[in-house]
């Protein structure tokens, strides 16, 4: 990956005082640490729709499933003008080839989940998505998106930021070698990264990849890519993680001598009572793949799925 990664972001969380008070809300994480790695695409629906800095302050009413956006004051409805905005700007977007988006959360244009929406009495319920948020996520069902308040948990950032660089490998991969040939590479290569999260979507992967010649290219791909980051959603648990080191142990069973099998099978059942990070097992189970030289390892991306720079695996 010689280009930085383009991700979408919202302003504030760049440190831009573009929030309705005037401030900012500046990640220092996604800016120094995942900003190495990253271009970021900043967006500000509401500044960028054409409200001052300051503004009052606006929130969702209504039904969750299709709120309207009011200045919490003065009532002005800026529905409508926001959805136009939203339609014009994600057709800018489409151009972009991001990779993911990072939103402010709780906001009533950003917000992707649990943004507070007022009944009509003015009673919240935590079940809405703001006007750009909700309208973004229909846009692009596929790519990688979080809140800032999420990525907070150490095993929520890891998922996304994984899924972020797995659907960057995926756009090379579209735009390069597209081949049959190059899909099974593709999967093969991220057949351990796709058992950590779901062995049923690696299962059903599989199954599509050796039914590939039956599709139309531009059918197969869609399906594929679709149901690869539908899997990789779904969380890495400890139990899962465990199986896919396991798994990746028993290449070695006949290289290593009695004393290493007990030290790494140690490791690995620590990382498994949750006494170590999986940065430890993983790190051990390298060391062996660069001195056996086992091919199939050597291009696993489970091993290695995002700059180890970033810390992620030593937290999870």
């Amino acid at each position: 990956m010689g280009e930085k990664i383009k991700i979408g972001i919202s302003r504030c969380l760049l440190g831009e005082n573009v929030r309705y008070d005037g401030g900012h809300k500046l990640d220092h994480y996604l800016t120094e640490t995942l900003g190495m790695y990253v271009d970021w695409v900043g967006v500000c629906p509401e500044v960028e729709y054409g409200l001052p800095v300051p503004r009052e302050a606006m929130r969702l009413v209504g039904e969750p499933g299709s709120p309207r956006l009011l200045t919490i004051r003065t009532k002005v409805d800026h529905t409508e003008g926001m959805k136009k905005w939203a339609h014009s700007k994600l057709k800018e977007l489409e151009k972009e080839n991001l990779c993911g988006f990072i939103f402010k959360s709780k906001s009533p244009s950003s917000g992707i989940k649990g943004v507070k929406v007022y009944s009509e009495t003015g009673v919240p319920s935590k079940s809405g998505a703001g006007i750009f948020g909700g309208a973004f996520l229909n846009r692009f069902p596929l790519l990688p998106a979080e809140d800032d308040g999420r990525l907070h948990d150490p095993q929520l950032r890891e998922n996304f930021i994984e899924r972020v660089f797995v659907y960057r490998r995926w756009l090379d991969f579209a735009a390069g070698d597209s081949s049959m040939k190059g899909l099974v590479a593709f999967h093969t290569d991220h057949k351990f990264l796709l058992m950590a999260h779901s062995p049923e979507h690696y299962r059903r992967l599989g199954k599509l990849v050796a039914e590939g010649k039956k599709y139309r290219r531009e059918e197969l791909h869609y399906e594929y890519i679709r149901q690869l980051m539908d899997g990789l959603r779904l969380l890495a648990t400890v139990k899962k993680n465990t199986n896919v080191l396991m798994h990746i142990m028993g290449y070695f069973k006949k290289n290593l001598s009695d004393h290493e099998k007990e030290e790494l099978l140690t490791v690995i059942t620590n990382y498994h009572k949750v006494l170590i990070p999986l940065i430890v097992p993983v790190t051990l189970l390298r060391h062996y793949v660069r001195q056996f030289g086992d091919p199939y390892l050597k291009r696993q991306y489970y091993l290695t799925p995002h700059p180890l720079e970033l810390m992620l695996r030593n937290h999870v």
